[in-house]
């Protein structure tokens, strides 16, 4: 095993484990655990037939969260803690994505007021949240051969400058949004860029956001798709990487949260990626189970707009209490990051 692959697991288990059961970081003897080293064995990215059959094992039912990441990393926990793993879930509620990718199209349904509408409906349930935020609004983003955008309007900088205050993080979704590919299954504004114009995108959404006082240390890619060779770019510039059901095909299934070189990635997976109706089932079992777990959601507030909010606020009174702030997670993170310090 590598230095870097031990100092992965290590970082990994402190994050899972938090101080631990006697008060302390775990320390290396954790990873003698083989029930430990099963859950946060730290690998390169899988080779493409591999990523291929696990595209397949998570379409049929059999590679989702529940069973591929909640019940190793809680045996992880009950193997190391004992009675002291037992714990709510720790929610950390993602939204795709302000302003919408499609706020410059179709402003009736995905415009401002609308995402106001979302957001007081967080704030009246009392759910922090992360939004992944767009410097510029492409015109027919899903379409390559288009070059139209525009800047942020004055409402919607405003309306970033006050939900910092709201208890929302902000993190950075890309530039524009825009597509590289036609194809619905290949839609990336990353991939196919090599590692110097992928750092020159990102170093231009962080320019432009930089004045309004936004400086993101979480990146969540648009698609969810971004290439394996494109992490250390993003690892560099982000204490935290996220991803998504999409990220499988580039990236494998991995385990989430887990340290990968210079920051944790983050996926998160069905059923607890979805429309809130499709995420209320698993947030119910996984506080049920008490598995002291970090538990990512990804929710899109355009499709619960499209259902009329109702489905939303639903889950919102359910997993309200158990909602953590991303601040406390990325504390979480920094500390986790002190091996050998």
């Amino acid at each position: 095993m590598s230095e870097r692959s031990r100092e992965d697991e290590l970082r990994s288990a402190r994050l899972l484990l938090g101080a631990g059961a006697r008060g302390h970081a775990p320390d290396a003897d954790v990873l003698r655990s083989p029930v430990v080293r099963s859950a946060l064995r730290s690998r390169p990215f899988p080779s493409r037939p591999r990523r291929f059959a696990q595209r397949v094992r998570r379409k049929l039912g059999r590679l989702d969260y529940e069973r591929a990441v909640a019940d190793p990393l809680d045996a992880a926990r009950r193997a190391v803690l004992g009675p002291d793993a037992a714990a709510p879930p720790r929610f950390l509620v993602r939204v795709d994505e302000f302003p919408h990718y499609l706020a410059w199209d179709d402003p009736a349904r995905y415009g401002i007021e609308r995402y106001r509408r979302f957001h007081a409906t967080m704030v009246d349930r009392g759910v922090p949240y992360l939004v992944a935020v767009l410097p510029r609004v492409s015109h027919a983003a899903l379409d390559p051969e288009e070059r139209g955008w525009r800047t942020l309007e004055q409402d919607e900088r405003m309306l970033l400058g006050q939900l910092p205050g709201d208890g929302v993080a902000l993190g950075l979704h890309g530039l524009d949004h825009r597509t590289r590919f036609a194809s619905p299954r290949r839609h990336s504004e990353l991939c196919g860029l090599g590692q110097a114009a992928t750092e020159v995108l990102i170093d231009e959404a962080l320019a432009e956001l930089a004045p309004l006082g936004i400086s993101p240390e979480i990146f969540v890619p648009p698609y969810n798709r971004f290439d394996a060779e494109q992490y250390e770019v993003l690892a560099r510039r982000f204490a935290v990487v996220c991803g998504g059901p999409e990220s499988v095909a580039l990236l494998g299934f991995q385990r989430t949260p887990v340290w990968r070189g210079e920051a944790v990635y983050l996926p998160s997976y069905y059923p607890l990626y979805g429309h809130a109706h499709e995420v209320l089932p698993a947030a119910q079992r996984m506080i049920d189970r008490r598995a002291g777990l970090w538990v990512p959601i990804v929710l899109h507030w355009g499709w619960e707009a499209d259902e009329a909010w109702g489905p939303l606020e639903r889950l919102l009174e359910v997993i309200a209490p158990y909602t953590a702030r991303w601040e406390d997670f990325l504390a979480a993170v920094r500390a986790s990051g002190e091996v050998g310090r």
